[in-house]
């Protein structure tokens, strides 16, 4: 095996990446502001923008579905559990003694098992949480007249807020997670490049060398 530096995020996936990071933290924002815990906004200000803000997100999320499955890049999100125990160890005790990461990132698998993991949690269970809460509560007007409507608006809400909250969680820990190992810097160097330091075999060293040139360093 050979570390080399390949281009493993796309520009769409970069652009993926920034855009929903910017729009996420509009809707926190303008959803902290609609719950009360600022007073930056008026409320009628904070339910336009966040409601942009969501069908802006929506149609970045059909997009990036869309690219998922016709660049096969899903694959990389399919949770293993090898090495995924090793890696659980070093996030809960290595990483405070020094150890070295357990895992080596792959041309074919670009994050560990509990990247994967977790990244495939939000995008099946907490980001279509969020949205379909959220369309459910923007077009109440069109089932404000079925039984319990009311108390279902609620417990809705609730869900939504509940998803909310988590996804606030799993972005602060994303930012943690930045300041551990390398410096912020080299982490968020590849998201901004596209390049990362990889491990390869000579096969593939050699094909893309050959084929895609562009593509390695």
């Amino acid at each position: 095996m050979v570390t080399r530096e390949v281009l493993i995020f796309g520009r769409f996936e970069r652009f993926w990446h920034w855009a929903q990071m910017v729009l996420i933290l509009v809707l926190m924002f303008t959803g902290f502001g609609l719950h009360g815990f600022h007073g930056l906004l008026d409320f009628e200000t904070a339910v336009t923008l966040h409601t942009y803000a969501a069908f802006a997100l929506l149609v970045l999320w059909a997009f990036s579905v869309f690219w998922l499955f016709t660049t096969e890049t899903w694959r990389h999100f399919l949770p293993t559990g090898v090495g995924l125990w090793k890696v659980l160890r070093f996030y809960s005790y290595g990483i405070f003694q020094g150890e070295r990461h357990p895992y080596r990132k792959a041309f074919w698998r670009k994050h560990n098992p509990l990247q994967a993991l977790a990244y495939l949690m939000l995008k099946i269970v907490l980001f279509p949480l969020i949205w379909v809460t959220g369309i459910a509560y923007m077009v109440y007007f069109l089932w404000r007249d079925l039984p319990h409507a009311s108390a279902w608006l609620e417990g809705i809400a609730l869900v939504h807020t509940g998803a909310a909250f988590a996804i606030l969680v799993f972005a602060l820990i994303h930012v943690y997670m930045l300041t551990t190992g390398h410096s912020f810097r080299e982490h968020v160097r590849p998201m901004l490049t596209g390049f990362d330091k990889v491990e390869l075999t000579p096969e593939e060293v050699a094909y893309l060398e050959k084929d895609q040139p562009a593509m390695i360093r």
